[in-house]
């Protein structure tokens, strides 16, 4: 997939959105965001919170690293790991605690975890072309297969 700018990464992020939505899956989801500094994660992020229901900008967690949400009847929680000096931190985030049954972690950064999060549901790589930005999805799971059938 090819996402010009950002108007269209965010439109991605909603049309995802409606995919997760349209899959019923009584589990947590996983969903990996992975790309350099500056393309695109959060943006993305942003458009999948807003059409879900969220009313402003998305916050990026690179800080707090958790940004809670309470959206469309889910818990959302967007995370990022860029500033994990070590996978184990990651057991101090308790993001384990997070998977409660419906809800949705995005998580940027997964590879700073190093296989403690086991295969995302769904992988978004985000890159840089001349002319915008490419996008690549991959299912990891029945249920993220489920997503992406709806998605394109």
């Amino acid at each position: 997939m090819k996402a010009s700018d950002a108007e269209e990464t965010r439109k991605l992020g909603a049309r995802l959105a409606t995919a997760l939505l349209g899959v019923d899956e009584p589990r947590a989801l996983v969903i990996g965001l992975t790309g350099d500094l500056g393309a695109g994660k959060t943006t993305l992020v942003g458009g999948l919170l807003a059409e879900l229901g969220h009313d402003g900008a998305a916050r990026s967690p690179t800080y707090t690293l958790i940004e809670p949400y309470r959206l469309a009847g889910r818990d959302v929680n967007h995370c990022d790991l860029y500033r994990l000096r070590h996978p184990s931190e990651l057991e101090d985030l308790g993001l384990r605690d997070l998977a409660t049954p419906r809800s949705l972690l995005l998580v940027e950064w997964p590879e700073r975890a190093e296989g403690r999060l086991g295969v995302p549901d769904l992988s978004i790589e985000l890159g840089y072309l001349d002319d915008g930005r490419t996008v690549e999805i991959t299912a990891g799971s029945e249920a993220g297969r489920r997503v992406l059938a709806r998605l394109v």
